[in-house]
């Protein structure tokens, strides 16, 4: 038996499809080629780049209150372990807040230095403010400008977040930004 029948045998065992009968041999994706029998092909997950925007809704601390917001992870082969992503959310008085997600907090009464870098050009630093118990960076009003405009038709963020002697690096990708963002302003009101 060859490797490459192995693999699918394998995976067909591994998934509970080795005591089912296998339909005709096809074409294996992605292999010049090599054959597969039935539907013991697995896929992958897609990239953190790839992942989409997630919609959230938390309980603010009046009854009745909510919040909602757009949250993208980061590109985890690209970031430190420490940074998480980008947080997008409805603010009072119509504001939109924009802050970095980390998972080492930093104290709450910090005031980190942030650095943006746009794939496309343009660097920022600003000096930003503790959210969520020193969980989250959050940045300056005028930023969220760059969430309503300019970041839509940009493919990523670098981000440096610097407090002290520490540094944490990451990276998101804004793919599917714009939609994201109507979608969020649609829900601000509610």
């Amino acid at each position: 038996m060859s490797g490459l029948l192995l693999i699918p045998l394998l995976a067909g065992s591994l998934f509970g499809a080795a005591d089912r009968t296998w339909g005709p041999a096809v074409a294996c994706p992605g292999s010049a080629g090599a054959w597969c029998r039935g539907a013991a092909v697995v896929e992958v997950a897609a990239p953190a780049s790839a992942s989409v925007w997630k919609f959230t809704r938390t309980q603010g601390a009046k009854d009745g209150e909510s919040f909602a917001a757009i949250m993208k992870t980061a590109d985890t082969t690209q970031s430190d372990p420490d940074f998480a992503g980008l947080i997008v959310r409805c603010a009072p008085k119509g504001k939109v807040d924009v802050l970095v997600a980390l998972i080492r907090p930093f104290p709450p009464r910090s005031r980190p230095k942030l650095t943006i870098a746009a794939s496309g050009g343009g660097t920022l630093t600003f000096d930003a403010s503790m959210a969520a118990a020193g969980a989250a960076v959050l940045l300056p009003d005028e930023v969220s400008a760059f969430a309503a405009g300019k970041w839509q038709t940009t493919a990523s963020l670098s981000v440096v977040v610097r407090e002290g002697d520490s540094e944490i690096k990451g990276m998101v990708a804004l793919n599917g930004l714009r939609e994201a963002y109507h979608s969020l302003l649609a829900n601000c009101g509610q």
